[in-house]
């Protein structure tokens, strides 16, 4: 698939995102899950009100809460984009890059952690580091965004009413707990593939898409990793594997990153109280590109995890280009390949596809872009 192509994609799917946002700004999801998907998992510390996602969504788009009033949630996590931003890697305040692809909100309440990396397990825990990142918002520190808030009368109005507490009362906890509340709202299922798979309509997909399902599913083994349950499929297994894509750059240089990453794990990540800083550890790979291919290894220092990144989900990923944690992969054919090769290592033996087989892939894939997932 070309640029254009993807582009045409975008353009013609927009409604996916928009029917999100306008779901987000009445309520949130409610408790039947939708096609495809499972119910959408709620944590007792922060259940799901309309209140909390109307403020949520303020949040997330409000610029207020960067360096230089240039970013919010919302620059990186465009609504019009599929909740990315279609850039290689991330880019923030004074407009520098990054090291690591955007990836989409959408169903991003299905994960089990959160970043390449995994740094972070929840959604409440993921919203607190971006503020602070020197290359994203590029704020000192919190008390910023705590500045904003308490000095803002109808944000002052709408915390009262989310969560009961006064100007004075309110915590960066309050902040992280609106934004995760409305993230959870954007969710996606309903496509061409669930209304095959789990619709019990045989007509949904394609003569090529359901070709390439029983590639997916059989000889190419790409289910090992992006999981079809049985009454739901979010496409992931919410594990870490490595690609191979940007690890050659290193190579040569992995003792002395991996020492170097070690190094600053003692002397900078790691609190007095002996707990790993995720906002440090999020500091160390935005900053080195170098570091950023360790991938999971920067938090857990165990060697095994080296250049190994987290599963994403393929749900709407016709929508999501460019590819991988590091954005160098443009078009879904050359994922295959790669994927190709690395299913090829880890069973012993190449897998072998021809162009057209590639092709009706391609077109499974396709199949797992949402149709108006919360008209209903």
């Amino acid at each position: 698939m070309n640029c254009s192509e993807i582009n045409t994609l975008r353009h013609t799917k927009v409604f996916i995102v928009l029917a999100a946002i306008s779901v987000a700004a009445t309520g949130y999801a409610g408790d039947q899950p939708l096609l495809g998907l499972p119910s959408i998992p709620i944590t007792s510390t922060n259940p799901q009100t309309p209140e909390k996602v109307t403020l949520g969504k303020r949040l997330f788009s409000d610029t207020r809460f960067s360096a230089d009033g240039s970013i919010s949630c919302a620059s990186c996590h465009d609504a019009k984009k599929t909740f990315t931003d279609g850039l290689p890697v991330a880019a923030g305040i004074r407009k520098q890059k990054g090291t690591r692809n955007t990836p989409t909100l959408i169903n991003a309440a299905f994960l089990t952690t959160q970043f390449w990396d995994g740094r972070r397990t929840s959604l409440e825990e993921q919203a607190n580091d971006p503020f602070v990142n020197a290359l994203e918002h590029g704020l000192p520190d919190h008390a910023a965004v705590l500045a904003v808030v308490r000095g803002d009368e109808k944000y002052r109005d709408t915390f009262k009413r989310a969560f009961g507490v006064n100007a004075d009362q309110i915590k960066m906890g309050h902040v992280t707990q609106a934004i995760a509340a409305f993230e959870r709202t954007l969710v996606a299922g309903n496509s061409a593939f669930d209304r095959f798979e789990f619709g019990g309509d045989r007509n949904a997909l394609t003569p090529a898409a359901k070709r390439g399902l029983d590639l997916f599913r059989g000889r190419v083994g790409c289910v090992a990793c992006h999981v079809i349950g049985k009454d739901s499929a979010l496409f992931t297994d919410n594990g870490f594997h490595s690609s191979g894509v940007g690890f050659d750059r290193i190579q040569p240089r992995l003792a002395e990153l991996t020492a170097r990453v070690m190094k600053d794990r003692g002397e900078k990540v790691t609190t007095n109280s002996g707990a790993v800083s995720t906002e440090m550890l999020g500091q160390i790979v935005f900053t080195n590109s170098d570091i950023s291919e360790l991938g999971r290894f920067v938090v857990t220092g165990n060697p095994s995890d080296i250049g190994k990144f987290k599963t994403p989900s393929l749900r709407n990923v016709a929508l999501t280009a460019p590819y991988m944690h590091n954005g160098m992969i443009a078009s879904l054919k050359d994922v295959i390949e790669i994927e190709l090769y690395v299913r090829g290592g880890e069973v012993n033996r190449p897998i072998i596809i021809t162009p057209a087989e590639k092709n009706d892939l391609v077109e499974f894939l396709q199949s797992l872009t949402s149709t108006n997932p919360l008209s209903e």
